[in-house]
């Protein structure tokens, strides 16, 4: 089997914007600053400003956070590289427990061939993870899926008692050691006993969901050097605090200009990403420990049980930024506002955040990096190959539902002999009926539907009969149901990409972390959006 790439009309439960993001991209020019291509991110690298002070203040907090983490000398040189002007190429994903899905792996793996690329053009760059730790959803992080032997194992930890805080600051707890248990009895391959070790040292009671995360990644892109971003730090909160005093400040211009872009994209055919109304505004306040939403309300702000005027609200947040933080449309913005962001790789759902963000961009900053796709896989390891080939399937047809899946099986698993016995069959058939019409028309033209009708309805009952040969022959092996439920369990679990559900670790695990290389060398900045269909040992 060999590795295919695909576009995304050809994969299941894409969204129309994504679509055309990557296939039909002048669709969506009014709503992006930039074309995703690499000449787009090369131009822009060539013309980026960026301020000295900041660049030395944020590489000096990131350097004493990457410690903490466990970074080793690559990380290090490219800090180094960072302070001495080098560009950032970005992604960043929720601190999901033991990674999450696999496309957090795949969005770091994206920053890093594309800080690689940039490089080799003569234009020095790094890759940067910016972890969502302060995402108060901790439902998104508390649980992952891996597979196991065939089957899906779900691993989940308890709600926190108090979910509404930032997630990067929940503690694992107790739960936690009999989840590291039964992961790590799952991991074999040559790199089983290695990422067992890691697991059992980053995830602890006395962990957090942000610290544990930092530790696995710095473990596992250790060679390449990526550098992480914990966003809860409060020095990056005062550095940011401009970004955060605007969005209030100009709030009002702000919201008029969001709610104009959302009836935008709704008229040219795209529903906008986060829903915008007349009352919102884009910051979070911690309130008494919790995240708490801040709205505009009679003249002021209100949050929570708290409402003031506007210039109390824009006091508070310029004596103590620590306790904001952007909602997901200004995310991006405080982000690229700290860092001296070229291209920041993104999922469908960022892609689509960031046709909304466009106006914040243009009115708070006044420029904006490029945006680029990340690449995506779906690993299909040997047993899965050989399936697919028994059953004459390609990932394609696991994708297309149960029912659509066993049709297919069953008519495969009808013996080559009988098969071609239906096959002679239907052709004389076909032919006799073709004789047939022919004939009768010359006597009574009137009658050439019902000829046509019969020709259809005998197709349908040979076919039928195939069908149930191979149901027949499935009742007496038991076996097609045992490998349906293996194709869809890897490649489509819980009906959607195995990207979106899988957890990586348990396949790298078992191909090593040359694995990771591979999958590197597939990342395009020339071609950004593929999904590519990757044979694993």
């Amino acid at each position: 089997m060999d590795c295919r790439a695909l576009l995304p009309h050809q994969l299941p439960h894409t969204s129309k914007l994504f679509r055309d993001y990557v296939e039909n991209f002048s669709r969506l020019e009014p709503f992006y600053e930039h074309t995703p291509t690499l000449k787009s991110v090369l131009s822009y690298a060539r013309r980026l400003e960026f301020p000295e002070d900041r660049r030395q203040e944020v590489a000096s907090i990131l350097r004493a956070q990457n410690l903490l983490y466990g970074s080793g000398e690559a990380a290090e040189e490219n800090l180094k590289r960072l302070e001495q002007g080098a560009v950032a190429v970005v992604s960043g994903q929720q601190v999901g427990l033991f990674g999450g899905p696999s496309y957090a792996f795949y969005k770091a793996l994206s920053a890093i061939e594309g800080a690689r690329k940039l490089s080799g053009k003569g234009i020095p760059a790094v890759a940067i993870f910016w972890m969502a730790t302060e995402d108060h959803d901790v439902d998104e992080v508390r649980h992952t899926t891996w597979f196991a032997d065939g089957q899906l194992l779900s691993l989940a930890l308890p709600k926190a008692a108090e979910d509404s805080q930032p997630v990067g600051r929940i503690r694992l707890g107790n739960a936690v050691d009999d989840l590291v248990r039964e992961a790590t009895s799952r991991l074999a391959g040559p790199d089983g006993a290695n990422f067992a070790q890691v697991l059992s040292e980053g995830y602890t009671p006395v962990a957090t969901y942000s610290s544990a995360f930092a530790r696995l990644f710095s473990s596992i892109f250790a060679d390449y050097g990526l550098i992480l971003l914990d966003p809860l730090d409060e020095r990056l909160h005062r550095i940011a605090a401009p970004v955060l005093t605007a969005a209030l400040a100009e709030r009002d211009s702000l919201n008029e200009s969001l709610l104009s872009r959302g009836k935008d994209l709704d008229q040219a055919g795209y529903e906008p990403q986060v829903n915008v109304t007349s009352r919102s505004t884009l910051l979070f306040s911690m309130e008494q420990g919790r995240r708490e939403v801040i709205t505009a309300a009679n003249g002021g702000f209100s949050c929570g049980s708290r409402t003031a005027p506007r210039d109390e609200w824009f006091d508070r947040v310029d004596a103590q930024p620590e306790l904001f933080s952007p909602n997901a449309l200004l995310r991006p913005v405080m982000q690229d506002y700290l860092l001296p962001t070229v291209a920041y790789f993104g999922g469908p759902a960022e892609i689509a955040y960031f046709a909304q963000s466009q106006v914040l961009y243009q009115k708070l900053l006044g420029y904006m990096p490029v945006l680029l796709p990340r690449a995506d896989f779906t690993l299909v390891d040997p047993k899965a190959v050989r399936l697919l080939k028994k059953y004459k399937l390609k990932v394609e047809h696991v994708w297309c539902g149960s029912q659509c899946l066993r049709n297919r099986m069953y008519n495969s698993n009808v013996p080559q002999e009988l098969a071609r016995e239906f096959d002679l069959n239907l052709r004389h058939i076909e032919k006799n009926i073709k004789r047939l019409h022919k004939a009768i028309a010359k006597i009574d033209p009137t009658i050439q539907g019902t000829i046509a009708r019969a020709e259809k309805r005998i197709n349908y009952q040979v076919e039928k009969l195939r069908h149930k040969t191979g149901s027949s022959l499935d009742r007496h092996e038991k076996i097609i149901e045992q490998h349906q439920q293996f194709l869809e369990n890897l490649l489509c679990p819980q009906k959607g990409l195995q990207s979106r559900d899988l957890c990586f670790l348990p396949f790298l695990a078992r191909w090593g972390r040359g694995g990771l290389d591979e999958l590197r060398k597939l990342v395009s900045l020339k071609k950004p959006g593929l999904h590519y269909i990757v044979p694993i040992p």
